[in-house]
Parts: C-alpha cells; structure tokens; sequence
C-alpha cells in the first residue's frame, strides 16, 4: 500500500499530479486544481515529507517515488491515467512511464528537466546549504531570485514581495533536504527516446533554475514530442496559473478526442 497522502477530485480520465522538489500538490498545482477537476478525476500525491506524507526514513530514488506515484492510482481504482509532471516531478513522470508502460497513457512536463547541468547543480547545491543553515528568510530570498521569472519580481510592490517571501520561509517542507538530493542524481536521458506516448514540453522561458536548456533537451529527445512556451519562470502557478492550466487542458482535450 502506498504511504502517500493525496489529494483527489473531479471525474472523467485519469489525470496524475507529481509535483516538484520542496513543493506539493498544494503548492505547485493548487491554483489550477480546480480547472483541471472540472474536466478530469485528478489524483495528486505528495511525496514523503511534504503535505501529509511522512518524511521518508531512507534515501528518495526515482523508481521508488515513481512506482509509490503509480501505485497510488491505483488504491484510488484508476488503471491508465496521463501524468503531469512538474520540475522534478518530470523525471518522476517518464520513469514511471519507462516503467510502467500499460499504465500511462500521456505526459505533460513543465519546468523540467531530464539532468541536472553544471548551472542548475549549483543552485542545488546552493539551495541544500541554506537548506543545512536554517536560516529560512535567507533561504526564501535566495529561492525568490532563482525560482520567479525577472518580470513577475519586477512588478512586485515591496509589500507584495515581503508577504512572498515571508511565505516561502515559513512554509518549507521538512522533506525538502531528500528532494533537493533526489534532484542532483537525476538522469532520465536514456528514457527519453523509450517514451511512446503523446508528450507536451512546457517551456517557462524566463526559468532559472531549470532553464530553457533542459526543457529543448526533453523536447528533443522525446519522440514525436510537442513543445509549447510560457513566459514565466520556475512557478508558472503562481505567474500565469491561466495560461498554464489552459496548456495542459488543450493538449489533454486533444489526447482524449
């Protein structure tokens, strides 16, 4: 049995959410939950040490996160389903597709990435060090300035971004160490061409954290991949949540025709 807690709505196809590192399905998909309810029986799990889901006792792998995504699926009676997969929930979405092929019918990716670069690994790194301090508003500015795109910050009032980045402090996820870990041993290269499935690339163009280098990579290495671009960085639920939603909901509507 799987030990994620989840978060499920709606009816019609089966759509499952994985979400990013130091995120949740709350966080990373809540503002477009609801429109994706509306067309779709959405199931979203999080991952141990996030919204109701333990923090894991062992070390994350991505098998091991995409067979616990898969199997939660299934304890809600849903046999296929596409996967929306969000930054590091990317790579959990193909390897659960690699893995379980009868199973999955369709991906959406945004904001991914299928190996960390040089460049990103650095803001790992970083991130798991300001992780170690515990200094969360330090933390909160630093995951600010990588995570939001230049122009969502540039028309913040001051209030506006303190609210944000008081936020962000006191809403870190205690299993947010093991994701950012997770993250750094990333590598679904490999995957990518064993990927038969209709697959949509989101791009967030203003992304630095993981950035349009990594989203071309999956685009290009996935066959018969789509690729569509939303100007945004790292959060595209929080900069263009519409926008975003109104993405996945085409692409999906056209899978499902």
């Amino acid at each position: 049995m799987s030990e994620l807690a989840r978060i499920v709505r709606g009816s019609g196809p089966a759509l499952l959410l994985a979400h990013g590192g130091g995120g949740g399905i709350q966080a990373n998909y809540g503002p477009i939950l609801d429109g994706l309810a509306e067309r779709y029986k959405v199931i979203g799990p999080d991952y141990p040490g996030t919204g109701g889901t333990p923090r894991a006792t062992e070390p994350l792998t991505l098998d091991g996160l995409a067979d616990a995504l898969v199997e939660a699926a299934g304890e809600e009676g849903v046999e296929t389903f596409a996967i929306v997969g969000y930054s590091l929930g990317g790579p959990v979405a193909i390897r659960a597709a690699v893995r379980h092929p009868d199973r999955v019918t369709a991906l959406v990716l945004t904001a991914s990435f299928a190996h960390p670069s040089a460049r990103m690994r650095l803001a790992t790194r970083t991130w798991r060090k300001l992780l170690d301090a515990g200094d969360p508003p330090r933390l909160a500015t630093f995951l600010a300035l990588i995570g939001a795109g230049a122009s969502f910050l540039d028309r913040l009032s001051a209030e506006e971004l303190e609210a944000m980045l008081a936020g962000a402090a006191a809403t870190v996820p205690p299993g947010t160490p093991d994701h950012v870990d997770l993250v750094e041993a990333v590598d679904v290269r490999a995957d990518l061409t064993r990927l038969n499935i209709p697959t949509l690339v989101i791009s967030t163009t203003e992304d630095q954290l993981a950035t349009p280098y990594h989203h071309r990579q999956l685009a290009d290495g996935i066959p018969g991949a789509k690729f569509a671009e939303i100007a945004t960085g790292h959060l595209p639920f929080a900069e263009r949540p519409q926008e975003w939603l109104g993405l996945i909901r085409a692409f999906l509507d056209e899978v499902h025709r």
